[in-house]
C-alpha cells in the first residue's frame, strides 16, 4: 500500500485483500460518505444508506481492518464513529488490468461514481431550488459530455493538466469562506469507430447527447 495524507493508492498484487474487501458496492458507498460528509456512525450511515445497522457496522468494520477508515472521535461512549482516513482512493488503470481482481474492481468503482453523479446531480437541483446556495453558483455548474478526438498521449496529458490545476485551485481556496464542496467526475474513455450497418431508431438517438455539446463552463 502507497500513501499520503490524502490518498490511498491500491496495487493489486501488493493489497489483494484490501482490494477484495473494496469490491463490494456497500463499502464503497460507505466510505464515499465519509468522505463526503465527514465522521458518523453505523446507525447514521444506516439510515441514509436503507441498510440494517448490524450490516453498516460489520462492513465498516471490514473498512477499518484493511486501513480505509479508523474511529473518530467520539460524542458519547455509546455508539463508535467513524472517518475517513484518506479523501481519495487511487490506482494505476495499467496494472489494475493484469488481474481479475483488479479489472473487477475498477469496473465497480467507475459505476459506483456514476451513481455518485446521480445522486449529486439531484441533491444540487435540491439545493439550488431551495436556495441554499446564491446566484453566483447557477452559472459554473453544469455537466459537460463533450466527445474531442485526441491521441492516448494527449488524453494522458489532460488528466494531468486538470491533476494540476484542481491542485492549485484547491490549496487557494482551502481557507475561503465562500468555498463549498463540489462534485467533480471526469472521464476519458475511448470508444472505437462503431459499424454503422444498424440504424438508430427513427425519431431517436444514439448513445451519446443529440449534439454532443454541453455546458462548457462546468468542464
Amino acid at each position: 500500500m502507497d500513501s499520503d495524507e490524502h490518498r490511498r493508492v491500491l496495487d493489486p498484487e501488493r493489497d489483494t485483500a484490501a482490494l477484495k474487501a473494496l469490491t463490494h458496492p456497500l463499502r464503497i458507498r460507505l466510505l464515499g460518505l465519509l468522505r463526503q460528509d465527514g465522521p458518523a456512525t453505523a446507525s447514521e450511515l444506516a439510515a441514509r444508506t436503507g441498510e440494517s445497522s448490524a450490516s453498516t457496522s460489520y462492513h465498516l468494520r471490514v473498512l477499518a481492518k484493511y486501513a480505509f477508515i479508523a474511529e473518530a472521535e467520539h460524542r458519547d461512549g455509546r455508539e463508535r464513529r467513524w472517518r475517513a482516513l484518506h479523501t481519495v482512493t487511487s490506482w494505476s488503470n495499467e496494472t489494475m488490468e493484469s488481474s481479475a481482481a483488479g479489472r473487477a474492481f475498477v469496473s465497480l468503482a467507475r459505476r459506483r461514481q456514476i451513481e455518485h453523479l446521480e445522486s449529486a446531480l439531484a441533491r444540487h437541483e435540491a439545493d439550488m431550488a431551495a436556495g441554499r446556495f446564491g446566484q453566483e453558483w447557477v452559472e459554473p455548474s453544469g455537466i459537460s459530455d463533450l466527445m474531442p478526438r485526441l491521441t492516448a498521449g494527449s488524453l494522458t496529458e489532460l488528466w494531468e493538466t486538470i491533476a494540476r490545476k484542481l491542485e492549485e485551485l484547491t490549496a487557494r481556496d482551502a481557507d475561503d469562506p465562500r468555498a463549498a464542496q463540489v462534485v467533480l467526475l471526469t472521464a476519458g474513455l475511448p470508444l472505437a469507430p462503431r459499424e454503422r450497418s444498424d440504424k438508430t431508431p427513427e425519431g431517436g438517438q444514439d448513445d451519446a447527447t443529440a449534439d454532443g455539446s454541453a455546458h462548457e463552463a462546468a468542464s
